[in-house]
Order: C-alpha cells, then sequence, then structure tokens
C-alpha cells in the first residue's frame, strides 16, 4: 500500500498510517525496545526485534517484537537483508559505563553508542537513497538522549552520545533535497526513564514509548520527550547551530 504524507495525517488516518509497517528495533530486549515494540503492534505494525541477547529467552511474543533477530555491533553488515525490508529503523541499543574512566569502558562505548549506530545509519542510508519510489521514503530514529548536550554522570557514556550526535546532524545536512523525499533521520532525545541503565529513571517506559510514537509523526528532526524544560529550548538551538555551520560548507562547495 502507498504511505500517506507523513505532514498531513490527523487522528483519524493514524490507524492506517502505522498499518502493516514494519520496523526494526535495535536494543529491543531493553526495557524502551520493549515498549516501544508493544505499542507499535498495537498500532499494526511488523516490529522486528534486533538484540545482542539470547532469544531462547525472550518474553512472550505478545509482549514485545512480532519476530527476534539476533546479532552483535561490529557484524552490521549481516543485517543488511533485514534492513531493505524495513520502513523504519529505530537505533536504541547501547551501553553506559557509569563514572568508569578506563581507556577499555570508553572505546567500548564509543563503538556501540557511537560507530555501530553509524554504520547501521549508512547500510540503511545506502538502502533508502537507492529506492526509486519517492512516495514511500524510509526513515530512521536515533536515541541520541540528553546527554547529548547535558551531563549524565557517565563520561564515557556523555562522548559516545555527543558524538553519534553530531554523526547524524552531519548526515542531515549533506542529504540533498530530493534525497530528504527518500530518506528521514530523527533524534530521540530522551531524559531519564526507569531501565537497566538507569533503575532510578524519573519517567515510565511505556509513558517514553507512547509519547515517542505520538510525536514522531511529521517532518521534525527531534523528538523531545523530558521533564527538564531546558532541553526544549536548548537542543533545538544547538541542532540549528550545527545546521547552519553544515550548510557554510555545503554552499561553499557548490561555488
Amino acid at each position: 500500500m502507498a504511505f500517506l504524507n507523513q505532514d498531513k495525517i490527523d487522528e483519524h488516518s493514524e490507524k492506517i498510517f502505522w498499518e502493516n509497517r514494519k520496523v526494526g528495533i535495535t536494543g529491543a530486549s531493553g526495557t524502551l525496545g520493549m515498549a516501544l515494540a508493544k505499542v507499535l503492534r498495537e498500532k499494526g505494525s511488523f516490529v522486528f526485534g534486533i538484540t545482542h541477547r539470547s532469544i531462547e529467552k525472550k518474553v512472550d511474543v505478545k509482549d514485545g517484537p512480532n519476530q527476534w533477530v539476533h546479532w552483535h555491533c561490529g557484524n552490521e553488515k549481516e543485517l543488511d537483508k533485514l534492513l531493505g525490508n524495513l520502513d523504519i529503523l529505530i537505533l536504541n541499543h547501547g551501553i553506559n559505563p557509569g563514572g568508569n574512566l578506563d581507556t577499555d569502558s570508553l572505546n567500548k562505548a564509543i563503538e556501540v553508542n557511537a560507530l555501530s549506530n553509524w554504520r547501521l545509519i549508512e547500510s540503511f542510508a545506502k538502502i533508502a537513497l537507492g529506492q526509486q519510489d519517492t512516495s514511500r521514503y524510509k526513515e530512521i530514529w536515533i536515541n541520541t538522549s540528553e546527554a547529548e548536550i547535558q551531563p549524565a554522570f557517565s563520561p564515557s557514556y556523555e562522548i559516545s552520545k555527543r558524538l553519534i550526535g553530531q554523526l547524524v546532524s552531519f548526515k542531515y545536512s549533506s542529504l540533498t533535497t530530493d534525497e530528504q523525499k527518500k530518506l528521514r533521520l530523527k533524534k530521540l532525545i530522551l531524559g531519564p526513564f526507569r531501565s537497566q541503565l538507569n533503575p532510578i529513571g524519573i519517567m515510565n517506559a511505556d509513558f517514553v514509548a507512547n509519547t515517542i510514537i505520538n510525536k514522531s509523526i511529521g517532518s521534525s528532526k527531534l523528538v523531545i520527550v523530558t521533564p527538564n524544560p531546558i532541553t526544549y529550548l536548548i537542543m533545538p538551538l544547538t541542532e540549528m547551530c550545527r545546521e547552519i555551520y553544515f550548510n557554510f560548507f555545503k554552499f561553499q562547495s557548490k561555488t
């Protein structure tokens, strides 16, 4: 079926919009991944749960993705076939080394939180930009979190999240007008929610997942869910400054 124009969708069309969409979620066995899968399934999407954990021990399929896919960071190419079948890729996997300042923790955080995400973005972008039908553009959602712009009491986590945040901003600006008709990138800027990574988070993961889905329809690049009002000011301003900076070089290359 041809998908509806995402900028003109209303409440009455929401069911049609989500129905039969194929969505892949990395980090799907985590608290937020499971919550997102549940909401998307309830709306009629088919969800692929991409995880590094043992598939045999997953919870009942009714409470999570329709289908599980096993993978490991560093083996992103093995997901190419799956990526080719997706309409939306949600990059949600990550680690939080906490206050560790050793080099190994930093390297692992950068690999998992930034470089692995970047490789998947590039692979999915190549697939999306190679399609001929511009009426069915694809989307990538990247969970960069508030740590992209604010302290998270975990230096390695903050560095890795700021790196992937800047890489996504770079990718935004590198797309031509025609390419933007085939691919959209959205950042999920999330405040602290209760999870295995953060057991003392303020927000409930189900609330966060529902809010993400409700805010995701449309052309906005930022999906912000946080009780911190400062984020709603700082994040758009940061993104605007990056866009101006990157577009300056884009303009220079054309002259």
